[in-house]
C-alpha cells in the first residue's frame, strides 16, 4: 500500500488519472463563469487573462487539493463587476450558474465516451485479448467514467448555496437584495465554518454522502439518457 492509500485511501493511478480531469474541470468552470460574464456585458475577467485555459491563472490550492482527497472543491473566483450587467440580479446567476453547467456538459461527455467504448471493447476484446491490451482498456474506461464523474461532483458541490459557492450567488435572484447583502457580510465567517464542516463531514459523512447521493442520480440519469442511443 503506498502513502496515498495510507493517509487518504486513494491509489496512484486514480491520482494519476484524476490530475489531468481536475486540471480541465476547473479551469472550464472559471472560463464558463468569465466568458458568460462577458457576453453579459462585463469585460473584467477578460481584460485581467481570465479567459484562458492556462490553469496557473485559474487554481485555487486549496479547492484543487480537496477535488483530488475528496472529489469536491473549487478554483480561484472569476472577478465579476456587476455595475455592467443590464440586470445584474438576473445576469449575476447566469453568470454563476454558467460554472456548474459547463461541468454537467462535460460530466456528460465524460460518460458518453464510456459507454461507446465500453460497447466497442465489448465486442474486440475475447480470450486472444493480451493482458496489455486489457489494461489499457480498463485505464481508458476508468479515465472517461472519473471524467464524469469529477465533473459532475464539481458540478453539484458548487450549486450548494453557501459562500464561496455558486450557489450563494444564485441566491440573489431568488432573496430580496437587502436580505441576501445581510447574508453575504457574513461570508467569510460562512466560508471558515464551511471548511470546518467539510473537514468534519469527510469524517462521518454527513455532507459528503447527500452530495455523493446527488451526484450518483445525476450519473444515473445520464445513463438513462444516453441508454436511449442505438447500440448503448
Amino acid at each position: 500500500m503506498n502513502f496515498l492509500e495510507r493517509l487518504f485511501g486513494i491509489d496512484l493511478k486514480t491520482f494519476l488519472l484524476s490530475l489531468p480531469i481536475i486540471l480541465i474541470a476547473l479551469v472550464v468552470h472559471e472560463v464558463s463563469h468569465g466568458y458568460i460574464a462577458m457576453k453579459l456585458g462585463d469585460p473584467t475577467a477578460r481584460n485581467l487573462g481570465r479567459l484562458t485555459l492556462n490553469p496557473l491563472k485559474h487554481l485555487d490550492p486549496i479547492g484543487t487539493v480537496c477535488m483530488v482527497l475528496f472529489h469536491f472543491g473549487w478554483a480561484k473566483p472569476v472577478p465579476v463587476n456587476t455595475r455592467y450587467f443590464k440586470k445584474p440580479k438576473r445576469d449575476m446567476a447566469l453568470t454563476a450558474l454558467a460554472g456548474p453547467v459547463s461541468n454537467f456538459i462535460l460530466g456528460f461527455f465524460g460518460v458518453l465516451v464510456y459507454r461507446i467504448l465500453y460497447a466497442i471493447f465489448m465486442k474486440v476484446a475475447g480470450p486472444a485479448t493480451s493482458d496489455l491490451a486489457i489494461n489499457v482498456m480498463s485505464t481508458t474506461l476508468q479515465f472517461f467514467y472519473m471524467f464524469g464523474v469529477l465533473n459532475v461532483s464539481l458540478g453539484v458541490f458548487n450549486l450548494i448555496p453557501i459562500p464561496p459557492l455558486d450557489g450563494s450567488r444564485i441566491l440573489l435572484v431568488f432573496l430580496p437584495t437587502k436580505a441576501y447583502f445581510a447574508v453575504m457580510k457574513y461570508e467569510r465567517y460562512i466560508m471558515i465554518g464551511f471548511f470546518v464542516l467539510l473537514f468534519v463531514g469527510r469524517r462521518v459523512g454527513f455532507i459528503f454522502s447527500p452530495i455523493s447521493t446527488l451526484v450518483g442520480w445525476v450519473i444515473d440519469g445520464m445513463g438513462w439518457l444516453i441508454g436511449l442511443i442505438p447500440g448503448l
